[in-house]
């Protein structure tokens, strides 16, 4: 069994850079032996490793990824959650939608389901909205639409490769670590990021993954957490979120009430009964849940403040409820379809 397996099952020293090339290099190769995989991610799932095997999985996987990540794309800000916590409808591509429509610029990047009713990319699938597949298409599309969704691209080809290792086996049993770390390992120099945790546990280990995103203080990166452990912010609960930009690292307390949001539960964002692509079309058009519309304005208003278009709280959540009520968020999602079936 490969030393990066063994070493994590036994928890007796660190894996560092070395071994993880290793592994990766044996994992390309197609040399690793039947269920490897399988052990590396049933042990990693189990609990986040230490921080000298973390850097040593990031510093590995950043060696092969090439270059040339246009500079252009750096002033966008992107939201996308670890997956995990209470079923929901997809907060967190309906407030890139409204982010965008407000005029933040917004590259966004997502998953499969892990145990929402749809991940991002099922989601953008099923209203006919294609993921972009090179960074050329990514700026066309910001430079057309405000917003861009990227195709897996941006992450390390190993991950696809790990992923694939394990199949029959289902990779959502099994990938918990994979989609921790994942909004981590999107090669995207975005101005800002924010990402909600929904597993408190991860905290640690994710502030650190954080600091390594945002080495150099070229982004600055927003992880939140909630009562709820849902991975985006909630508009009826207090909201803990950890930032982080270069060596500065800082926290606070977001807190609907003081920002005039209403109370409400987790239940009101559980998409009913039905087609879940209805159910986010009513939220973007006003007709959703109160909570639900003020849930994704929030997160909205949130991409506006950590990506530096305004300061002001509630300025951002007025703009953003104003562009669901006016129709400015369902237009541009015809837009977004539109192009798709022109591109096509």
């Amino acid at each position: 069994m490969h030393e990066a397996v063994t070493t994590l099952i036994r928890q007796e020293r660190p894996v560092e850079v070395p071994v993880w090339r290793s592994f990766w290099e044996r994992l390309r190769e197609g040399g690793l032996r039947r269920g490897e995989s399988v052990a590396l991610l049933a042990s990693l799932a189990t609990r986040l490793p230490d921080r000298i095997t973390l850097t040593g999985f990031l510093d590995s996987l950043a060696e092969n990824q090439p270059a040339g990540v246009p500079e252009d794309i750096g002033a966008a800000v992107n939201i996308v959650g670890t997956g995990g916590g209470p079923r929901t409808f997809n907060i967190s591509t309906a407030a890139a939608v409204v982010a965008a429509a407000i005029g933040v610029r917004v590259v966004k990047t997502g998953s499969r389901a892990y145990t929402g009713a749809l991940g991002s990319v099922d989601l953008l699938e099923r209203l006919g909205i294609p993921l972009t597949t090179s960074y050329e298409e990514t700026h066309a599309s910001l430079e057309t639409h405000g917003i861009a969704f990227t195709g897996a691209f941006v992450y390390p080809a190993e991950l696809g490769l790990l992923t694939r290792s394990v199949l029959p086996l289902d990779i959502r049993q099994l990938g918990g670590f994979v989609n921790a770390l994942g909004p981590f390992l999107a090669r995207l120099p975005a101005r800002a990021q924010l990402t909600g945790v929904a597993d408190r546990r991860l905290v640690t280990g994710l502030r650190h993954a954080a600091g390594y995103l945002a080495r150099g203080g070229t982004r600055s990166v927003w992880l939140c957490v909630n009562g709820a452990g849902a991975d985006e912010l909630l508009s009826f609960l207090p909201n803990r979120v950890y930032t982080r930009e270069g060596a500065l690292e800082d926290e606070f307390v977001l807190d609907p009430a003081r920002l005039g949001l209403r109370p409400g539960s987790i239940d009101e964002l559980r998409p009913p009964d039905g087609d879940p692509v209805a159910c986010f079309r009513e939220v973007l058009s006003g007709r959703g849940t109160p909570v639900a519309e003020e849930t994704v304005a929030l997160n909205a208003a949130a991409l506006a403040v950590a990506g530096q278009v305004t300061g002001d709280w509630n300025a951002a959540l007025e703009a953003a409820r104003a562009a669901i009520r006016d129709g400015r968020v369902l237009d541009l999602l015809s837009r977004l379809r539109s192009g798709a079936a022109v591109h096509a």
